[in-house]
């Protein structure tokens, strides 16, 4: 049998620095924004998309709304009677959607279909937001004690790192400065207007104080309000309507997705013999590596990973590989992940410095992806860029996906 081949079409982001509130907008109206937008992107009419599918995690605490797979038809009147889901896992209930959306393709159910991810998290105080956050943690068994519990977790494996192999906070708050350096760039970006000097990423306990247990405020992504979508099609799609299949186009080439146990310490005494502290990370990035047919990071030629605090993207350095296990600092010292540099991560900001709406992460992503590798990143256009790869994490990793995506000749030709 055939493999049905997976098509990104067009993608839309909203601006990550708005507060949708203080617009007068709600959920409603910022997915009605990506709905209309990702389909004017992608050349697509509603009336061709055949299965939607929505990536939301928080929803109901922030907005009080829940039932999202059903906001699409409710602010696009002719999606009305499209089949669609919403789908939670934390951080990376956007991939999720996606992967969903993949699988209703490659089934020959439909052959296109509109991904979108969205999250408001400025509608409470960033104490409350926090709190809510917490439902992605193993409630009542882990961090009841931090004000912040995701801090504290992700300075919990900043502690695994440092009692296996060593770690450096100023490593870190590179990782920090780089990504909001980056982010300066991206007209989308949520701190790209925001005031830092070199005490904002030092060791200055005032410019830069703990939040919770290692880690500073320059250590900590933002509360996002956002949205993101994307349009994947088939290839019998693109051959019945050429007049999209000739626009820029890029192709899903693999994935992968684990999913383990919530609780942190189970993943530490789980990856007790394993050079790696979270080895189920690298098998999600080698699964999406292996349906690409990618040997390695040296096949990429960019990757967005999920630096929902400075610690997370330290660890996907050596999960994928850039450097041996625990030695990430030598790609941060190096320069390797530098627009320009071996392997750059997060030219577009990341999460750190581009914003992190819960729900649209794995989306937004996907969205960079394809501008990387159609040519359209802008002023964080990574030159050349061919190949990219994607880390999107929920909880304490406990849910990962990964994507690689290759503009559209990619697969034709070797490297």
């Amino acid at each position: 049998m055939t493999a049905v081949e997976t098509w990104l079409v067009g993608g839309y982001q909203t601006d990550f620095a708005r507060n949708v509130s203080r617009e007068g907008l709600d959920v409603a109206g910022i997915a009605a924004e990506a709905v209309r937008e990702t389909l004017a992107a992608a050349r697509v009419r509603p009336a061709q998309v055949g299965v939607v599918h929505v990536g939301n995690a928080f929803g109901q605490l922030f907005t009080g709304q829940g039932h999202f797979g059903a906001l699409p038809a409710t602010v696009e009147p002719d999606l009305w009677g499209v089949p669609a889901t919403r789908h939670e896992g934390a951080c990376a209930s956007g991939s999720l959607a996606a992967l969903a959306a993949m699988a209703d393709l490659e089934s020959g159910r439909y052959d296109c279909a509109l991904v979108l991810g969205v999250e408001l998290e400025k509608t409470v105080p960033g104490d409350v937001g926090a709190r809510y956050m917490g439902a992605a943690a193993w409630v009542g068994h882990e961090g009841q004690d931090a004000k912040y519990l995701w801090p504290h977790m992700f300075s919990a494996l900043a502690d695994e790192y440092d009692r296996r192999y060593g770690i450096d906070a100023e490593h870190l708050l590179a990782i920090a400065e780089l990504n909001t350096r980056n982010a300066r760039a991206n007209p989308l970006a949520q701190t790209r207007t925001w005031s830092f000097t070199e005490r904002s990423f030092s060791l200055d306990d005032e410019a830069n104080p703990f939040v919770e247990g290692r880690l500073r405020k320059a250590d900590c992504g933002p509360m996002t309000d956002g949205a993101a979508g994307v349009v994947l099609v088939t290839g019998a799609f693109l051959a019945a309507h050429p007049e999209i299949a000739a626009r820029p186009r890029a192709r899903v080439l693999g994935w992968g997705h684990r999913t383990v146990g919530l609780s942190l310490e189970q993943k530490f005494a789980r990856s007790a013999d394993d050079p790696l502290v979270l080895p189920h990370v690298r098998d999600t990035i080698r699964d999406a590596f292996g349906r690409a047919g990618v040997g390695g990071v040296e096949d990429l030629d960019l990757i967005e990973a999920h630096d929902c605090f400075t610690m997370s993207e330290y660890a996907a350095i050596d999960h994928f590989g850039i450097t041996a296990p625990g030695e990430s600092w030598k790609a941060i010292e190096s320069g390797d992940l530098e627009i320009g540099g071996r392997i750059p991560m997060n030219p577009s900001g990341g999460l750190i410095g581009g914003g992190h709406p819960v729900g649209a992460t794995g989306v937004r992503m996907l969205v960079d992806a394809y501008k990387q590798v159609t040519g359209q990143a802008g002023g964080y256009q990574v030159p050349g860029a061919r190949r990219a790869a994607t880390l999107n994490i929920g909880g304490s990793t406990t849910t990962t996906v990964s994507f690689v995506v290759g503009e559209g000749s990619v697969s034709s030709r070797s490297r």
